[in-house]
């Protein structure tokens, strides 16, 4: 698959994936819907956010790394829109059930930071 091809499908699929967050944040009622109404209201945020990170994460490290390659930056665009994503979607949670503090904050960035090392540090053999 060809770069173009990748950032149109990606652009596609992102902006499908917001029609379909904007559907499910316009339908369900937080103050009387189940767990499936949650679920799908931060599933698909998280696949919106992971979408929107990957495609601007891949375009700045496209300007910004012109000698890297595309598939290099890709991957990494898309691990990390991943864990920002995560995070995000964590974060709303705390803050859901009154957990979100400065403390808890920092937990999760440390973790998600130590996530990404690991990936990065991470070699097949």
């Amino acid at each position: 698959m060809g770069l173009k091809l990748y950032l149109f499908i990606m652009t596609l699929a992102t902006a499908a994936c917001f029609a379909v967050f904007s559907y499910v944040a316009w339908t369900v009622n937080p103050e009387i819907t189940n767990w499936v109404g949650f679920t799908l209201f931060y599933s698909s945020l998280f696949i919106a956010i992971t979408g929107a990170a990957a495609i601007f994460g891949f375009v700045i490290r496209f300007i910004a790394f012109k000698r890297q390659l595309a598939s290099r930056s890709v991957i990494e665009a898309f691990r990390q829109s991943f864990l920002f994503a995560a995070l995000v979607i964590v974060a709303l949670i705390l803050l859901s059930e009154d957990l979100f503090n400065w403390a808890n904050l920092g937990f999760l960035v440390l973790g998600l930071s130590i996530l990404e090392f690991f990936l990065v540090s991470y070699k097949r053999a």
